[in-house]
């Protein structure tokens, strides 16, 4: 079970795995991350491998809807980044229920052509030297993560939504344009609108290997991030076929035949990793130590929380436009 298009049903891979092991792979696509839990409820022993956001694995194993997982079935296992692998999102009591597969980053990129060296800080979307020339993501969640970031407030809780929101009006003279595709982003940066952005880290690699005068930095204040993993559902039958399926997700070869596919987040392997090219953004800005200590892995929201990110932005918004 996983999102349409999303790595595990590659069909170069998938014809790969099945000529290794004889199984058929057949695929279930969702729309949500609630749609996994109701699935999974509603149809026990049905799927054997499902993709989950880390921020819902402790949820569902605790509801009784996921079976540990024996790493040592699993090869690859000891090339993932240790603090993936050991994450408290991931290994419950002990016992792992979630194996890290990719993750990715929401940061903030800039024009090389107007930066001759990268910015370090948040504070750079909010000085007036870039006043109308800030693309910014059209988003709730991110918005509410990111000011809270820039006043040094935990980008999950924030302790002071006041504060946040004041930060975000503060934007106003900032503000070029919002973006919610891939594709808006590209047309404001062709036409030359953009000298930040906040944006999505793998389709910035992307850009920039079509030549775009871009680039992104980590703040020093933070950057905020979604980890995918790899669980086994309670009841499953096929556990060595899915042991099977995972270890082949999470090795280097599944992650160098996605890169060359384009727009490939970025793998939990640390190997696949150090074998991208030197000169991508990913090796150079994304996963150096320090960078990497500075990501926020986003955690779950309640529904009052989102209800509250939506109301804030929507009230930020609509003081934009007086």
């Amino acid at each position: 079970m996983n999102w349409k298009g999303w790595g595990t049903d590659n069909a170069t891979a998938v014809a790969e795995f099945e000529k290794q092991t004889g199984a058929k792979v057949v695929h279930d696509y969702i729309s949500s991350y609630p749609e996994v839990f109701t699935k999974l409820r509603t149809n026990p022993g049905y799927y054997d491998v499902v993709v989950l956001n880390a921020a819902f694995v402790n949820q569902a194993a605790a509801q009784g809807l996921l079976a540990p997982i024996d790493t040592a079935a699993l090869k690859n296992y000891s090339q993932l980044f240790p603090k993936m692998r050991e994450a408290p999102q991931l290994v419950v009591d002990g016992q792992v229920y979630g194996v890290p597969w990719i993750w990715g980053v929401t940061s903030v990129t800039y024009d090389t052509n107007v930066f001759s060296e990268a910015p370090t800080s948040l504070e750079v979307l909010w000085d007036p030297k870039h006043a109308g020339r800030v693309c910014w993501r059209d988003d709730p969640e991110d918005s509410v993560r990111f000011a809270a970031l820039a006043l040094g407030q935990n980008p999950d809780q924030p302790q002071d939504l006041d504060a946040v929101g004041q930060k975000l009006r503060a934007l106003k003279p900032q503000i070029k344009a919002f973006w919610k595709s891939e594709d808006e982003w590209r047309k404001l940066v062709a036409a030359k609108e953009c000298d930040l952005s906040i944006f999505w880290t793998s389709s910035a690699n992307r850009a920039i290997e079509q030549k775009m005068p871009v680039n992104y930095f980590v703040p020093k204040e933070g950057a905020i991030a979604f980890r995918d993993s790899l669980i086994v559902p309670a009841g499953s039958g096929k556990t060595q076929l899915a042991d099977a399926f995972i270890d082949f997700m999470i090795s280097k070869q599944f992650y160098q035949g996605w890169v060359k596919t384009g727009g490939a987040p970025v793998s939990a392997n640390s190997t696949a990793v150090e074998e991208l090219p030197a000169t991508s953004a990913t090796r150079t800005v994304l996963t150096t130590p320090e960078n990497m200590s500075r990501i926020n892995f986003k955690g779950p929201l309640t529904d009052d929380q989102r209800q509250s990110y939506l109301d804030l932005w929507q009230e930020t918004k609509a003081y934009f436009a007086k």
